[in-house]
């Protein structure tokens, strides 16, 4: 029962466990499944205003084993230098219907559920991976973002509509970036679609002059790495980073556009929203110290420029350690949160990304703010009162960022979990270690190979996040997703 060739069962059920004791809910009650298997497709609430773009080379870039396809994209020619994006989201509003036994769930868990053994869907999948989905070869009903990006990487101006389309490629990142950097050929799905090769050249191009636009205002190119379970049928094989790469650069510029233009669109309304915000950072003053331990200044007070500066020289000096700078960055930057947004209000905006109005809005499958965002923007469109009121709003920003923040700990908790497993057997061996927290609770580490953190149980004194350490792996407990090691004098 306890041999890691069991591995995938028994972090299911440490998942399960974990989810219930932060009040998320692993399975959906009778009456949200009854619900999901009585729906037939979406409805259109006979929008006479419904454009229909089916005919556009759509294509979708994901994961090689996403099965919820929330949004699609292609890029048009716009007016003078501008380049028309059009980012297609699903529009799940069109199915599950605010207050129902479907949209329960959603609200109370907001977000689906990562493991390395099983996903935790937010909806049935007889919505998320099929009517919901953007899936190839099926008319989709979906919320349009169409952006104007000028030639410098601004975005010139966007219009939000609906449409009904039709995704003509499923793609996948790692495919994409190897076809986009020359190392692998087309795949046969975006081959089969006369003229989409060229259309993802220019979406890629596009997304760049978008990226570099972004960091000239200081948004930061931060490189983490997020360990991914690798199984041999039930057992537990490896952990494996998953890197950062052209196609999944691409699709989180359009993503950051998109959200942007949708939070703007809101607010040219007067209607009240709810903003993904990442505040000035309290712990700028550790930023600073760990600048100066590479030999590199940063003002006084918390600046996104000339810290993004920082990260591009360092990124070019020392790219193999730039991962390890970069979670001792993020650590010390600080949590993402949902905020109530008044009309006329001043957004905290996102320190990350150097943008003052930004929402969620292009996960609606996945994550429940974005479907909070597609009601209120379904709700504008068609002149009706908004989808929910700021105090609704305003409740639901925190039990949204109390339960993402439940869901994420569920998720480290279950890859410790499955890191603990993969260690169990190296008890007393030697790594290098990176401080990735120092609290009152506790300092944590991270080594690289494989990509593991845990709890430094002896000789933390005087560290901080972002030193570099010699640690022995002393103990593994992988109920519970410990991993202990000792700092080695």
């Amino acid at each position: 029962m306890h041999l890691r060739s069991n591995a995938r069962q028994r972090l299911r059920e440490i998942a399960r466990r974990a989810m219930v004791e932060r009040g998320l809910e692993p399975d959906f009650s009778s009456a949200a499944r009854a619900e999901a298997e009585s729906l037939r497709g979406q409805s259109d609430g006979g929008d006479r205003a419904l454009r229909d773009l089916r005919d556009l080379p759509w294509c979708s870039i994901d994961n090689d084993d996403s099965r919820d396809l929330d949004q699609l994209t292609v890029v048009l020619d716009g007016s003078t230098a501008a380049t028309r994006v059009l980012v297609a989201v699903a529009d799940v509003d069109a199915a599950v219907t605010k207050g129902s036994a479907v949209d329960a769930h959603a609200r109370q868990n907001t977000t689906s559920v990562y493991t390395p053994a099983q996903v935790f869907p937010m909806l049935p999948e007889r919505l998320s991976t099929d009517l919901t989905s953007l899936n190839p070869d099926e008319d989709r009903l979906a919320i349009v973002a169409d952006i104007a990006v000028g030639a410098d990487g601004t975005v010139a101006g966007g219009e939000i509509y609906r449409a009904r389309v039709r995704n003509r490629a499923k793609l996948a990142y790692n495919a994409i970036a190897a076809w986009l950097d020359g190392r692998g050929p087309l795949p046969p799905a975006a081959a089969a679609v006369k003229g989409l090769d060229a259309n993802l050249r220019r979406q890629d191009a596009t997304a760049q002059v978008l990226k570099a636009e972004r960091h000239r205002r200081g948004a930061l190119g931060l490189q983490t790495m997020e360990a991914r379970a690798v199984f041999d049928g039930d057992a537990l094989a490896d952990l494996q980073p998953d890197e950062e790469n052209r196609a999944r650069q691409l699709i989180e510029d359009f993503m950051i556009a998109a959200n942007g233009v949708t939070a703007r669109f809101l607010e040219a309304r007067g209607v009240a929203s709810l903003r993904r915000v990442l505040r000035t950072p309290e712990r700028w003053d550790r930023i600073v110290a760990l600048a100066a331990e590479h030999g590199e200044r940063l003002p006084d007070a918390p600046n996104a420029a000339a810290l993004a500066a920082f990260l591009v020289h360092r990124h070019d000096a020392d790219p193999e350690r730039f991962p390890d700078l970069s979670l001792a960055t993020v650590k010390l930057l600080g949590k993402g949160e949902y905020a109530l947004e008044l009309p006329g209000g001043e957004p905290a905006g996102h320190f990350a990304l150097a943008v003052r109005d930004y929402t969620h809005s292009t996960a609606p499958n996945r994550r429940f703010p974005d479907l909070i965002t597609e009601r209120l923007v379904k709700s504008t469109l068609a002149g009706r009162a908004p989808a929910y009121g700021a105090d609704e709003l305003d409740g639901l920003a925190r039990h949204c960022t109390e339960q993402e923040d439940d869901a994420t700990k569920v998720e480290r908790q279950v890859r410790k979990s499955a890191a603990a497993l993969l260690l169990e057997r190296r008890i007393g061996e030697r790594f290098d270690a990176l401080v990735t927290g120092a609290a009152d609770k506790g300092t944590w580490v991270r080594i690289t190979r494989p990509p593991v953190e845990g709890r430094l149980v002896r000789g933390f004194q005087g560290l901080d996040v972002g030193d570099r350490i010699e640690v022995t792996l002393v103990s593994t407990d992988v109920e519970r997703g410990f991993i202990d090691f000792e700092r080695r004098r």
